[in-house]
């Protein structure tokens, strides 16, 4: 009577399909720079020896996986050779925001191998323009990949909109005026010939997966991200997963209504939080003026920290309506963390406190201090995220790349 495992027995007519799985599942035990060993890998998917030795010579014959040296599995035994994720694949992570465009190389580690950041005035500008911009630095960024000897795998594009990555399309997004776009053509031309092409996503979705996969998300299950730019995103991790809702549109926090008789917002509704939350509203409010983002930045913080009184009470009643929106969301979709992001993150020291009085007032034990984090990705966040969902398509369909 054999002793195979019924896992290493495909099903007639499906040996393809099981290798594939077997692939994927061998993959999904080597975690980012940490080596292992065939034998542990056999012990951690249940797959015989005989069937592991097999699978990652196709993964190494792909690329993805590279042996490392000797390691021992215990005392006993023969010394085993070393396995890890190659750190010369990779993918592209590209961000047009409202006033930036930003690009990044992330290898199969989580490792941010190469980041250029630009400031440019997108809003208004038609998306072939600005994808024309962002054309010049994915092929710095392309370039840079290839001198470090990294082939990109594939890549990803974050926009602050609402779009249908399906599709390649950006149904709205009202801080850089666009409506309906479709980037079919702009994605593939950002890396052309690439295995895994070039996806679209919400910059804050892809902000939020950033966090957990490479931030302070990974300290939670679940959580609200809060992105800070001109405007304010949203993302929701539940179960270490992106929520997004039927539409895909769940988590934008940015047009949550937090005062009714509010101002009006691009959006076209009135009092979101965007518009006491977002970049713009404090500035204004702190009667900064015009000027590159970077620069009116700095002058914020800097009339923070000589304790400027508009300053400061333009961020504490951004503080409080992030509170309001923070509260009602925790409550309403049972999550008791929060990471902040962009903007946020550079205000810390001033809107945490305002944040939490405000949380605590409207959720009372909902969130506590030590569940409200502040990215240290900053402006890296929504490009990683972006290269880090390539790269998990990669790992999940390994099969493409063996040859």
């Amino acid at each position: 009577m054999s002793t195979a495992r019924l896992e290493d027995r495909p099903a007639p007519g499906r040996v393809g399909d099981v290798r594939k799985q077997n692939l994927a599942l061998v993959l999904r035990n080597v975690q980012p720079g940490v080596q292992t060993t065939r034998a542990q890998l056999a012990v951690e998917t249940g797959l015989t020896k005989a069937s592991v030795s097999s699978l990652v010579a196709d993964l190494l014959g792909a690329g993805l996986l590279t042996e490392v040296g000797i390691t021992r599995d215990g005392e006993r035994g023969r010394p085993g050779v070393g396995l890890a994720l190659n750190p010369l694949r990779g993918a592209l992570g590209a961000e047009v925001n409202v006033d930036y465009l930003g690009v990044g190389v992330v290898d199969l580690n989580g490792n941010l191998r190469f980041q250029e950041t630009v400031e440019r005035h997108n809003s208004g500008s038609s998306p072939e323009d600005v994808l024309r911009a962002l054309r010049l630095l994915t092929r710095r960024a392309a370039d840079a990949a290839s001198d470090a000897g990294i082939l990109l795998l594939g890549g990803g594009l974050a926009v602050p909109g609402l779009v249908d990555a399906d599709r390649n399309y950006v149904a709205t997004a009202p801080n850089l005026g666009w409506t309906g776009v479709e980037l079919s053509g702009e994605l593939e031309a950002l890396l052309p010939h690439s295995p895994f092409g070039v996806t679209l996503s919400n910059e804050a979705n892809s902000a939020a997966l950033a966090e957990l996969w490479y931030g302070q998300g990974a300290s939670f299950q679940a959580y609200l991200y809060i992105s800070g730019e001109v405007g304010v995103g949203g993302g929701l991790i539940i179960d270490s997963r992106l929520f997004t809702g039927p539409a895909g549109h769940a988590g934008e926090i940015g047009h949550t209504v937090v005062q009714p008789k509010g101002p009006k917002c691009t959006c076209g509704g009135h009092g979101c939080l965007e518009t006491f939350a977002g970049q713009e509203a404090i500035f204004s409010a702190s009667d900064i003026g015009d000027g590159p983002t970077g620069q009116r930045m700095a002058q914020l913080l800097a009339a923070l920290a000589e304790g400027d009184s508009r300053a400061l009470a333009a961020v504490e009643e951004a503080g409080y309506y992030l509170g309001v929106a923070t509260a009602t969301t925790a409550r309403l979709m049972n999550v008791a963390a929060v990471v902040l992001g962009g903007h946020f993150s550079l205000l810390e020291e001033w809107i945490r406190p305002a944040l939490q009085q405000s949380v605590d007032g409207f959720a009372p034990g909902v969130v506590a201090p030590d569940a409200v984090a502040f990215s240290d990705l900053r402006q890296t966040a929504a490009l990683m995220g972006a290269a880090g969902s390539s790269l998990r398509r990669a790992l999940a369909n390994p099969q493409e790349l063996v040859p």
